[in-house]
């Protein structure tokens, strides 16, 4: 088995268990996840709110908002659903990115602009 292949089993089983970083805050009552406080969350654990982030809290919206699948219900097994699938989404966009960057990296030290 090739280097390539083990590394992108490897990534594969990493976003299967991404919904770990929601169901394990869940199981013990810690609250949400590690890092994924609204506003109002930092200001509880913090005691105050950068202003940089109170600026750009409204400049983008997630394409599936607190990991919700549009159609698909609330609960453990339907975030954890949407956890899976912006791992898969997010892996899939910075590998065809960096696909593309190396491409175009590749082909102007050859020459060929």
């Amino acid at each position: 088995m090739t280097i390539i292949k083990k590394l992108w089993i490897g990534i594969g089983i990493l976003a299967l268990l991404s919904p770990l970083g929601l169901i394990l805050p869940a199981l013990f009552g810690a609250g949400g996840a590690w890092g994924e406080w609204g506003i109002n969350t930092i200001q509880k654990i913090v005691g105050f709110v950068p202003e940089g982030m109170k600026r750009l809290v409204d400049h983008g919206k997630a394409p599936l908002p607190g990991y919700a699948v549009p159609g698909q219900g609330k609960g453990l097994v339907s975030e954890s659903f949407g956890y899976m699938l912006s791992a898969i989404i997010g892996i899939a966009l910075v590998a065809a990115i960096m696909f593309l960057l190396v491409k175009m990296l590749v082909r102007k030290k050859n020459g060929h602009e």
